[in-house]
């Protein structure tokens, strides 16, 4: 076997920048690379290794023999290691062998910048390319408008592995499966975006993939990685987004992953208190390090630019900004003015926005931040984090635990319904009900609803009416677009046979329909993060646990008006405020027998009479159908 060749793909500029921290492509020069050298064909390898003493590539192609392979290191002080080994091609295993100048510690690593990494429980790294032919030119060009912040944005939170399971072969679906299956369904369903649990390679199944060890590669699982791209594509073609699932908070301690790299921590904080996270046993980035804030920037643009992704939701912001983060008294150290905050991490996350904006001005970056962190979806330049829009976690928790109540106590918890508009346009939110709402002995969301199974619909039906007519964009986790009963199990299958039987069959339709209804109202989302979007009706009305409000868009003439009667019982004539005459139309009703409802709707027109109401002008009397929400455009 030919030994090392020298070789290098980094200029000095490269160098230049990876040590400031500013270069965003390092994908394009660190891991394994496909080349010809003087005539002949091989594989180009880069590893950032410090304190190595000495790195060998080994590999199937040389038996894993340490020292077969070793790799040169620059004469730079960068710290890179690398060569040029003849004859090693695609679909060659390899890892990197580490002697470290720290007690000749030895170490075994994958590549953290592989495209493709070996089916877990094996670790090694596959030497990959791919040539894949992108068939999106058509979203990709107007991908602008659907990602907008005046768009519809209704977001379908998708675990790959357990969605659909084929029962014949008892395993989870391919990419190319997927690519079949799960686009038709979210394009029947009426979603704008489907956001995938991380799809980056990780060792561990019960950790859902958020504790990652291949960052560049789509997990082996379901198949290659020019096979995810597949998937992409023919969701673009569908007009339908991807967002993925971004993991920069933390990393596992698996052996042959980015901890104790070099023998050194390389990846991973020095100092335990903030380079160990308690609560996931897990190994935190330094986002001190220039070198790992550029590893870690580089890797989310590489699923924005390799993988076409509309988006990246950054998963647990809220540890990576507060230094005592799940840490008692003693266990965090207060940064230099003597706070909580985490001054490095902020300013990763700062120039992560800037530079994924500055490059895609066409994507979303969501946080997942459960605190009053200020500013987290501001740009950077008036002083906030950056990013596109935030989680709005009180949100989540506050309606939970209002729907969980029983009616006849729902009258003494009003501020639990009405409270988010307190707060809903400091920040562009989102509001999920995801995951982590539907495991752990949560229950799920239909489970936690209180009451019979007609009313326990009938209370599902108004809580997704009143998300979908809240200012704020939307997520749901699959399987509760069809009142899935059981938690979610990771290792199984929604419950599809559920759709064999009228309430929860009525119920996909019922989500349906409103995934239609938000698309085709403008109202509901064209100013979701403005103040000019919404305006109350009443919501003191505690006695009737009844609240209404006005949606407005662009155009006045399209506002609806909203009502939500939050007790079985039913209310004729019952009168709401108004600022203009005219009359009202119901567009949507929750308890339409369609939707398993019992039908008790406003078929008419209502003329609105001039009685001043609840502040306004004008008002008109409607019936208001038991557990429901109406939505009346003006007419």
């Amino acid at each position: 076997m030919a030994q090392t060749k020298v070789y290098s793909l980094f200029t000095d500029f490269d160098i230049n920048l990876f040590k400031a921290g500013k270069h965003y492509r390092l994908y394009e020069k660190f891991g394994s690379h496909l080349v010809t050298v003087d005539g002949i064909e091989g594989t180009y390898f880069a590893v950032w290794a410090p304190s190595a003493k000495r790195v060998s590539v080994i590999g199937d192609f040389n038996f894993w023999t340490e020292g077969e392979h070793e790799l040169n290191v620059r004469w730079d002080s960068s710290g890179i290691w690398e060569g040029f080994i003849p004859f090693v091609g695609k679909g060659n295993l390899y890892k990197y062998k580490i002697e470290s100048h720290n007690q000749g510690i030895k170490t075994e690593k994958a590549d953290p910048y592989a495209r493709r990494c070996e089916h877990p429980p094996k670790t090694a790294s596959i030497v990959w390319d791919d040539n894949y032919k992108w068939k999106d030119a058509d979203w990709m060009k107007t991908r602008k408008k659907h990602n907008a912040l005046n768009a519809p944005y209704s977001v379908y939170e998708v675990h790959l592995g357990s969605w659909k399971r084929n029962v014949e072969e008892d395993r989870s679906l391919s990419y190319f499966e997927l690519a079949d299956e799960l686009v038709n369904y979210v394009k029947e369903m009426n979603f704008t975006h489907v956001e995938l649990m991380p799809v980056m390679e990780f060792p561990y199944d019960p950790s859902w993939g958020y504790q990652i060890t291949g960052y560049f590669a789509p997990t082996s699982r379901y198949g290659y990685p020019e096979e995810f791209k597949y998937l992409v594509d023919k969701l673009h073609q569908n007009d339908i987004g991807i967002i993925l699932d971004w993991v920069p908070s933390h990393f596992p301690e698996d052996a042959h992953g980015l901890g104790f790299f070099d023998g050194s921590n390389l990846y991973e904080h020095p100092d335990k208190r903030k380079g160990y996270h308690q609560d996931w046993k897990s190994l935190i980035f330094n986002y001190g390090r220039n070198e790992v804030k550029s590893f870690l920037i580089s890797n989310a643009i590489f699923w924005l630019e390799q993988y076409h992704a509309d988006g990246l939701r950054v998963d647990a912001v809220a540890s990576m900004l507060f230094l005592d983060y799940s840490r008692e008294d003693g266990e965090w150290e207060p940064n230099i003015f003597g706070g909580r905050e985490n001054l490095e991490a902020i300013e990763f996350m700062k120039e992560l926005n800037k530079e994924i904006y500055a490059s895609f001005p066409d994507v979303q970056t969501i946080a997942e931040e459960s605190t009053a962190f200020p500013g987290v979806s501001k740009p950077v330049f008036l002083g906030g984090l950056g990013f596109g829009m935030k989680w709005m976690m009180g949100w989540m928790h506050d309606t939970l635990e209002y729907f969980s109540k029983d009616p006849v106590y729902r009258k003494y918890h009003q501020n639990d319904i009405t409270f988010s508009l307190a707060y809903a346009f400091s920040e562009n939110f989102m509001l999920p009900l995801s995951h982590d709402e539907v495991v752990y002995g949560k229950n799920s969301i239909l489970g936690r609803m209180p009451g019979d199974e007609w009313q326990r619909f009938a209370n599902l039906r108004v809580l997704f009416g009143y998300m979908f007519t809240h200012p704020g964009t939307k997520l749901l986790f699959m399987g509760g677009e069809i009142g899935q009963y059981n938690e979610w199990d990771f290792q199984g299958s929604l419950n599809w046979n559920l759709l064999e039987f009228d309430p929860h069959r009525n119920f996909q339709n019922y989500y349906k329909a409103l995934n239609t209804l938000y698309k085709n109202t403008p109202a509901l989302f064209e100013k979701g993060f403005s103040h000019d979007g919404f305006q109350w009706i009443n919501y003191g009305d505690h006695e009737n646990s009844v609240i209404s409000y006005i949606r407005k868009g662009e155009n006045p003439e399209e506002n609806v008006v909203v009502v939500c009667n939050l007790t079985p019982t039913i209310h004729k004539k019952y009168r709401i405020g108004l600022p203009v005459p005219g009359k009202i139309k119901e567009i949507f009703n929750s308890d339409d027998e369609a939707f398993g409802g019992s039908g008790v709707l406003n078929s008419r027109a209502i003329t609105i009479k001039d009685k001043p109401w609840n502040g306004k002008d004008y008002s008109a009397e409607i019936t208001l159908a038991p557990l429901a929400i109406s939505v009346f455009k003006f007419n």
